[in-house]
């Protein structure tokens, strides 16, 4: 059994909650160096007089002010504020183990700084690999970081691969990967509805327990277009291998096919835990604390074909990985954007996909050869975004 010290990326989150649970579970396993959150101060205090890190972070320098006050008692924790801060942490030598959960691009910086620090990095921040892709995976070879995907999705296709094969899926004799979608709460919808659904709507998730980006991404298919994206990059494959299948009931994550006509399939209840056990101890299995799979309450599993008229995010994503260079960038912020708009009332739901589309048009796409390009077109892409949505909206 090997011990390991975890830097946690977004603790207050539902992964980062979810991870201390797991956490909480197997205190001779695991120990907590360094607690981050972006402005939930007193929800982070509460986690820091538990788990007693020896670093605490916040986003910002009024939220870490807040804390440093709330845990005036405990001066053995530091607490530090900002993007450096972050950085600081997940590269900090006390961590062999960083799990980077911070939602959004924000969580790039600190995710490539424990990747460039050689950490068993558990990625559950999908948009850091979308935006930088082979710059991010190129750190990972270079650093020898170990790389575990935390998406329940593509946990499952790693568990459904050799281990040794990850990167080679034609080596493996692997045809095909079969990623999974829930299809989000408005799978039936029509198109006329769609314009109508408001943000609690699109939140309420029928099978998961998600922070609202994600709600909203996951009702939108954008979730899955990033996933889509992530993938691509981590299994070292492109779109045209990789199938999506609407499956409501979230109970098989994702499938793997095999020359032969074997399908590998991962199934299991809709609990993050699963995977973030998986890679807190893998390769060894741990209690997740999970109820045990119960096949005959379910019945049986349904398949549908995504529906790309009424959720175009999926077919956009898949053309931005296939435009390359800085494309991906932008479709990430211009869709970071769109949603908070949405969350905020000043964007209709259906009006995502078109915000996503009118920001990639007005983007130059542009070689990704360097960090600084990449988070250049973030920016600008937001302007863009920014611009469309005023235009939408007059």
């Amino acid at each position: 059994m090997s011990q390991r010290t975890v830097t946690l990326l977004g603790a207050t989150g539902s992964i980062g909650l979810s991870t201390l649970d797991v956490i909480r579970r197997h205190p001779e396993r695991f120990s907590v160096y360094a607690l981050t959150a972006s402005t939930r101060a007193e929800e982070l205090a509460v986690l820091c007089r538990e788990f007693r890190p020896a670093v605490a972070v916040m986003a910002s320098t009024e939220a870490a002010e807040t804390l440093n006050e709330l845990l005036a008692d405990l001066p053995d924790i530091r607490v530090l504020a900002g993007e450096e801060g972050l950085c600081e942490v997940a590269a900090a030598p006390e961590a062999d183990t960083v799990m980077a959960a911070i939602v959004g691009a924000a969580g790039l910086p600190p995710t490539l700084a424990a990747v460039r620090a050689g950490k068993r990095v558990l990625l559950a921040n999908k948009e850091a690999l979308v935006m930088s892709g082979k710059l991010f995976m190129d750190a990972v070879a270079e650093s020898g970081a170990e790389l575990l995907p935390i998406d329940s999705e593509h946990n499952a296709i790693f568990q459904c691969m050799p281990a040794d094969k990850v990167r080679d899926p034609r080596g493996a004799g692997i045809t095909r990967i079969l990623l999974t979608a829930s299809g989000g709460p408005f799978r039936t919808h029509t198109v006329e509805q769609l314009r109508c659904v408001s943000p609690e709507e699109a939140c309420a998730h029928p099978n998961w327990s998600m922070g609202q980006k994600i709600s909203v991404d996951s009702a939108t298919l954008m979730n899955k277009g990033l996933e889509l994206i992530e993938a691509c990059w981590l299994f070292n494959t492109t779109p045209a291998n990789i199938e999506v299948h609407v499956h409501p009931e979230s109970i098989i994550h994702s499938m793997v096919e095999y020359a032969d006509g074997s399908v590998l399939a991962q199934l299991g209840s809709p609990d993050m835990r699963t995977p973030i056990a998986n890679g807190l101890a893998w390769p060894e299995r741990i209690d997740a604390g999970v109820a045990p799979l119960d096949l005959f309450a379910i019945g049986r599993f349904h398949f549908e074909r995504p529906d790309l008229v009424r959720f175009p995010c999926l077919r956009l994503a898949a053309e931005a990985f296939v435009a390359g260079g800085t494309a991906p960038a932008a479709l990430n912020a211009a869709n970071e954007i769109a949603v908070a708009a949405f969350l905020e009332g000043t964007l209709c739901f259906a009006d995502i996909p078109v915000i996503i589309e009118r920001t990639l048009a007005a983007t130059e796409v542009v070689p990704a050869d360097s960090f600084e390009t990449i988070f250049a077109k973030d920016a600008e892409a937001r302007r863009h975004a920014r611009e469309q949505i005023g235009l939408l909206t007059v």
